[in-house]
């Protein structure tokens, strides 16, 4: 039976955007696999992990009949993606298996059954609904993902806080470490909604997202969020607990304020950081008029010293941080110049740019 016959471009995007749901180790074997379903005229690629569900669909591909069968995801997509540029290809079904043929090229895939596959059910009924450009929203994203939490015993922190607060959308992640928070002015009241989107969605959601005014819709439910995006649609569990107080975290009158070149400060930075130490990655940032001084030592007793002019006329300021968690929030931004408020040595930084003004990057001090 022939289940497919597009050219290698039409199958490999959508393909493309449900393998990253998929875990390369699952005690579930129908896990591993996409779901490939026919109903009328539309074909589906779906996957899962139980957590998380991409479901897409695929415009310009022949097809016979009505039909639902599951193969290997990754297997399927390393194939395509190997096959040239342009190449024409089939699926056909042949008992459990699964033909793909293209060229002079055929791989044989064994199917398991879509019965087996399991679905998430959607509700977006009850969900409260925002629209906005998806640059927009890949925006927001990217200038807090980096501080999420990675396997943090503290659950809640292993994703990133969504909230909705009449005309503002916001989003905030923080590890602990650091907290950084983007907001922005929405065109209708979206009422007051707040929910933690697990890590996984918010990656996978970012390379979903284009650069362009096409829009995304998010439908913020109780127990679910999930994102329409064209033909693509991701559905999401939500994290349960309680996301700190982000609101506390964020430093008010923060008046020893330095103005500075945000490439050169990277650039300085990353030099300083090759003498750091391994382990800890601590860096001491030492404030005089106009002048900075970034030091780095290491257990060899070796150091790095860089110096820079900059803007600042307030107290001089000798303070510590950790190197990586600067360069990250440097690093999400693209403006000329940053901000970076000091209070003392043992309170945190707020770093702030004119370019972005619904963003905040909070980082705790450390003692070096």
């Amino acid at each position: 039976m022939l289940l497919m016959e597009t050219d290698r471009n039409s199958l490999l995007l959508p393909l493309g955007s449900t393998v990253g749901v998929v875990e390369r180790r699952h005690t579930l074997p129908i896990l591993s696999n996409v779901l490939l379903e026919k109903k009328g005229a539309g074909l589906v690629l779906q996957a899962t992990d139980l957590e998380l569900q991409v479901s897409t669909k695929l415009s310009g591909a022949v097809a016979d009949g009505e039909f639902a069968i599951t193969v290997a995801a990754r297997k399927l997509f390393d194939i395509v993606r190997a096959l040239p540029d342009g190449a024409k290809l089939k699926l056909e079904s042949k008992d459990s298996q699964v033909e793909v043929k293209a060229g002079r090229s055929k791989f044989t895939l064994q199917t398991l059954p879509a019965a087996d596959f399991p679905r998430m059910e959607t509700s977006a009924a009850s969900a409260a609904e925002v629209r906005v450009p998806q640059k927009l929203l890949k925006k927001l994203l990217q200038l807090v993902q980096f501080s999420m939490a990675q396997q943090d015993i503290r659950y809640y922190l292993n994703g990133m806080l969504l909230v909705l607060e009449g005309k503002i959308l916001r989003v905030v992640a923080t590890d602990g470490h650091r907290l950084a928070l983007a907001e922005t002015t929405l065109d209708q009241d979206a009422g007051k909604r707040e929910l933690i989107v697990p890590r996984k969605t918010v990656l996978e959601l970012v390379k979903l997202l284009t650069d362009s005014d096409d829009p995304v819709s998010l439908y913020l439910g109780e127990s679910q969020v999930m994102f329409r995006l064209g033909d693509t649609q991701l559905v999401s569990k939500v994290v349960d607990g309680k996301f700190p107080d982000y609101q506390r975290v964020v430093p008010v009158g923060h008046e020893k304020k330095m103005v500075l070149n945000r490439q050169a400060g990277i650039s300085a930075l990353q030099r300083a950081a090759i003498l750091s130490n391994e382990k800890f990655r601590g860096v001491r940032l030492v404030l005089g008029a106009n002048s900075l001084r970034v030091v780095c030592n290491n257990n060899e007793q070796e150091e790095a010293l860089e110096e820079m002019e900059v803007k600042y006329d307030a107290d001089p300021i000798d303070i510590g941080f950790n190197v990586s968690y600067l360069l990250d929030g440097l690093g999400s931004l693209s403006s000329e110049d940053v901000v970076l408020a000091f209070n003392d040595p043992n309170s945190s930084v707020l770093l702030t740019c004119e370019s972005e003004p619904g963003f905040k990057y909070v980082v705790m001090p450390m003692r070096i």
